[in-house]
């Protein structure tokens, strides 16, 4: 039975590192045409779904020559085409007749006669990820720079100095807020918070700032409540020490609970923002859906959760590529930064 038990709980570890490997090598596959078509400068190209020119001047040439040689007389198999301009003969003959005002030239107007004009119909459509990344990492630290102090001060709070017929209800009113689904936050975002935030600090009420408070106010009480649960697991022993030294409450959250409950805090702090870095119904709502780099933080944006939310379904060959390209880069942005956080603090354990 405890061999059984073993190999389990080996299966269950293992299909984890599967389902990962798994995640990353069908992005890597999808992607592989816009790899393939852009490679690292797609993260640099702020240009998305922009349709350019092909430098084309060969073919324009070859096109020229073609239509020269179609102007030799078929007859005439022995005519060389003339290289110099000082070979070319005008005939003299008066039954010629050369225009001899600029009117008498009828020169085409239609696009369609003039060979240049085939340059305009080579052409291709640039997907770059530069504004999606952009969106996404700053409204994810904007909304950590809102959510941390704010997160904290409520498990300090709740864990130390509110009495238990406070502490209590208001700690049910905090899971249930991290229980709320995020279109809600949307809905709400966009009809009430964002005009609101716009009043008092201008520009749009879709923005970089209204998605980066939202997100913050989403994952306040996800945090809030892993770090009250941290705090709670400092044994007692060690906070009525502290207090029998003479420390102060302050002292004791500060060089007691804090120290104890390390990593629990931390804990939460990297769970939250995993879940900043992939939000996407809420941001949806508030950041603009704007393809713009925000030279303000009250300007619209977009960022790579959105933009695969409102794309995928309506998109094919290198735009759904592309999409996958943007994925790969979430996931491995998400994957860097939350695996950085981890090694960081077990070395600083050590």
């Amino acid at each position: 039975m405890e061999l059984f038990f073993k190999k389990i709980s080996s299966l269950s570890a293992t299909l984890i590192l599967v389902l990962l490997s798994a995640i990353f090598v069908v992005l890597f596959i999808y992607a592989k045409p816009a790899i393939k078509e852009y490679g690292l400068n797609f993260v640099f190209d702020p240009r998305w779904d922009v349709t350019v020119e092909i430098d084309n001047k060969q073919k324009i040439d070859n096109t020229a020559n073609n239509t020269v040689s179609k102007n030799i007389p078929a007859d005439n198999k022995d005519a060389a085409i003339p290289q110099d301009s000082e070979d070319i003969v005008i005939p003299q003959d008066d039954d010629i007749n050369i225009p001899q005002n600029s009117d008498d030239i009828s020169i085409p107007q239609d696009s369609d006669d003039i060979t240049v004009s085939k340059m305009n119909s080579d052409t291709k459509v640039i997907y770059g990820g530069l504004i999606p990344i952009v969106g996404t990492v700053f409204s994810t630290i904007l909304a950590m720079l809102f959510a941390v102090p704010i997160a904290m001060g409520i498990a300090v709070f709740l864990s130390e100095i509110a009495p238990p017929f406070i502490s209590n209800p208001v700690s049910v009113a905090i899971e249930l807020l991290a229980a709320i689904p995020s279109i809600i936050y949307g809905m709400w975002g966009l009809f009430y918070f964002g005009p609101l935030v716009a009043k008092i600090f201008g520009g749009s009420s879709v923005s970089l700032l209204v998605a980066g408070m939202v997100l913050a106010v989403m994952i306040i009480p996800f945090m809030a409540s892993l770090t009250r649960d941290s705090m709670n697991t400092t044994p007692s022993v060690l906070k009525e020490s502290a207090y029998a030294m003479g420390a102060t409450k302050f002292e004791v959250i500060k060089d007691v609970i804090f120290p104890y409950a390390k990593k629990g805090i931390i804990g939460s702090m990297i769970l939250a923002l995993g879940r900043a870095l992939g939000e996407t119904m809420a941001v949806a709502f508030v950041i603009g859906g704007v393809f713009g780099i925000p030279h303000k933080l009250t300007d619209p944006t977009v960022s790579i959760p959105v933009v695969l939310a409102n794309n995928f379904a309506e998109s094919s060959g290198m735009s759904l590529s592309a999409l996958f390209y943007l994925a790969l880069i979430l996931f491995v942005i998400s994957f860097a930064v939350i695996s950085f956080a981890k090694f960081y603090f077990l070395r600083e354990k050590k």
